[in-house]
């Protein structure tokens, strides 16, 4: 038994566990007590089986004794974004109008967490249908501060130290932002990483899978056990997926070489984030080249915006037909004005998009991760929002792979992160170079 297991990162959990110092019971049975604790006042869970986890957990202990082959998450509770279906668990999307929703089918990723041993400890929060409107969830830090969205109790119930990993969705800045604001390792890898099928569907050409955990280490192991090709995903790709943990754990091999942009939206920045930015970028010196003014890439934000609204208004389109009375006043103008979008305005988008996507494969020649904020600053406070996407709308757009360390604090004591992105299908070079970066900051400290 090891005391206040529910502490451990996922990396030291699966050590101790492996190597009989502690039982999966022992672990959720922490997990569980933290979340009895405090999750009063934080609300990141809208679906909790105590009992069913505890059965999970102690399957897997009996597998551990007996000897058998265990997963590469054998014994670590996870929470799920409640978009992902499961078997026995309700998937509700954030709204009152799947109140209860039940369904036999179960997402892809969910397979490969059980098949590696994972215990799904139950859904966390999410905005209504993964999109603006904010449901109940706080800010562990603070609960007058909002956790961001749309992955809001993923990235609350990391912060929390209710589960050590938990898996979250981004189509514009959904995993990067909370994981900023919640002060979390966040981490959304290359589109097409993992499989989307049996997640709610907002817009396929965007829709990504990311995860949260305490440690560089812990999101890679989750992106390692959850990804691989899906002939069901249209964006999974048939190509052996770059080795996270090996990234997370190798040393560079060369001094890194990062870019900065100067975005025509940094005037949104926070005095806090700004300064702790130029901070970082002072202590790199001339391993960052700052690249020119580029205010092309405003065009964009506009861009992602008209692919995400046009796609959600197609996708979800039966919901919203028939349920009209039962959305927010949030959300219903963006529907209206997505409905005016017309095919050719998409279609032109799309081809802007794959632009972009063309651009950034030859940008990464030359450097190794562009570095920029997670966000615009601290959390807002709740009841304000889910938080401004706009410092990661461009990196969604293209697919890049996309971290969020917990590197900066504001002023109101808030966590602020600061975001690193890769080339597509160099998970391994990004996750490795943020290994560099936080050691040489690290040490540049002492």
């Amino acid at each position: 038994m090891i005391p206040d297991s529910y502490m451990l990162t996922a990396t030291e959990a699966v050590d101790a566990i492996a190597s009989g110092r502690l039982s999966s019971v022992e672990l959720v049975k922490s997990c569980l007590a933290r979340i009895k604790e405090n999750d009063e006042a934080i609300k990141a869970w809208v679906f909790l089986d105590p009992d069913a986890a505890l059965a999970q957990a102690a399957e897997c202990d009996r597998l551990r004794r007996a000897g058998m082959a265990t997963g590469r998450l054998h014994g670590i509770p996870v929470g799920l974004k409640d978009i992902i279906d499961t078997a026995k668990m309700p998937t509700q999307r954030g709204t009152s109008i799947f109140a209860k929703r039940q369904t036999e089918h179960v997402a892809c990723l969910v397979e490969r967490l059980l098949e590696e041993g994972a215990v799904i400890m139950g859904k966390t929060v999410t905005t209504e249908l993964a999109f603006v409107h904010a449901n109940e969830t706080r800010n562990p830090h603070n609960t007058d501060h909002s956790p961001g969205g749309s992955s809001s109790g993923s990235a609350a119930a990391v912060a929390a130290m209710h589960v050590p990993l938990a898996i979250g969705t981004q189509t514009n800045g959904s995993v990067i932002r909370p994981a900023s604001f919640c002060g979390t390792y966040g981490f959304k890898p290359t589109r097409g990483v993992i499989s989307r099928t049996g997640v709610l569907q907002t817009s396929v050409s965007l829709d990504q899978v990311g995860c949260f955990g305490r440690s560089l280490e812990d999101v890679a192991l989750l992106t390692d056990a959850i990804g691989g090709y899906d002939q069901n995903d249209q964006v999974s790709f048939a190509r052996p997926r770059p080795k996270m943990l090996e990234g997370a754990q190798a040393d560079a091999l060369i001094t890194p070489e990062f870019a900065c942009f100067d975005l025509p939206f940094n005037e949104r920045l926070s005095c806090d984030a700004r300064e702790g930015m130029e901070a970082i970028l002072d202590i790199l010196g001339p391993k960052v080249t700052k690249m020119e003014p580029a205010d092309t890439l405003s065009d964009l934000v506009m861009v992602q915006a008209r692919i995400h609204e046009y796609e959600i208004a197609h996708h979800q389109a039966e919901v919203f037909d028939n349920h009209w009375d039962q959305i927010s006043d949030t959300l219903k103008p963006i529907i209206e004005r997505a409905r005016k979008i017309t095919k050719t305005e998409y279609e032109d988008a799309l081809a802007v998009k794959d632009s972009a996507e063309s651009f950034f494969m030859n940008f990464f020649l030359d450097y190794d991760a562009i570095i920029a904020p997670s966000a615009a600053g601290e959390a807002p406070k709740y009841g304000n929002g889910t938080g401004d996407p706009i410092f990661c709308t461009l990196w969604t757009l293209a697919g890049l792979p996309c971290l969020s360390l917990p590197l900066l604090v504001g002023t109101n004591g808030l966590p602020i992160g600061v975001q690193l992105i890769g080339r597509s299908e160099e998970d391994d070079r990004l996750l490795r170079t943020a290994r560099w970066l936080q050691t040489y900051l690290s040490e540049t400290a002492e």
